[in-house]
């Protein structure tokens, strides 16, 4: 992940007249420094909550905290034909009492985009399902998985800015022990 900042100076001049008018002037000095393709999250945690249990699956649900793209490079910055993705990953459920883990592809989730720019140049990943699911795509997350991609990065640059979350689904079996379970989910942009 790629931070920049760019700090300026603005001088203001403020010269009083016998009228009462101000004149206000501002140098702003050029940007030097190239532009960056960063991720961002709006929260360092989120809680799942129990919902939809039946008696020989116990579920909880919550949502992925926003994820943002930003791109503040020109169009002449970005090598052609790239484009850029954001998957996700989870570590096993380690309980805090020494419980059995809960393996990650017991996670799932069903991205969705919040601001997917005016181009739809930007779409979501396909819904990952729990290993306690039936389908293709019961793999959980144990592995890298999409949650949002653009198709060419330089098309779609001058929009500056997408953001996603997903609906995130853990089930585990009802004998599961009960406990404080954590799990690590880890973002990543790729280009």
């Amino acid at each position: 992940m790629l931070l920049a900042g760019i700090t300026g100076v603005a001088l203001v001049q403020a010269a009083a007249a016998d009228d009462g008018e101000v004149s206000v002037e501002v140098e702003i000095g050029s940007v030097d420094e190239p532009g960056v393709l960063a991720l961002s999250v709006s929260a360092d945690s989120t809680v799942l909550e129990e919902n939809g249990s039946t008696a020989t699956v116990r579920q909880f649900s919550g949502a992925l905290p926003t994820v943002t793209v930003t791109d503040t490079r020109s169009a002449e910055e970005i090598p052609d034909e790239a484009w850029w993705s954001v998957t996700g990953v989870a570590s096993n459920f380690a309980g805090d009492a020494e419980q059995p883990d809960i393996t990650a592809d017991h996670l799932g989730w069903t991205p969705r985009l919040i601001d997917g720019g005016e181009s739809g140049g930007v779409s979501e990943g396909e819904p990952v399902d729990t290993v306690l699911d039936e389908g293709p795509d019961n793999v959980g997350l144990e592995g890298q998985e999409l949650l949002a991609m653009a198709w060419n990065s330089g098309e779609i640059a001058g929009e500056g800015q997408w953001t996603a979350t997903a609906d995130l689904l853990l089930k585990v079996p009802a004998a599961v022990e009960s406990g404080r379970y954590t799990s690590m989910l880890t973002l990543s942009l790729f280009e």
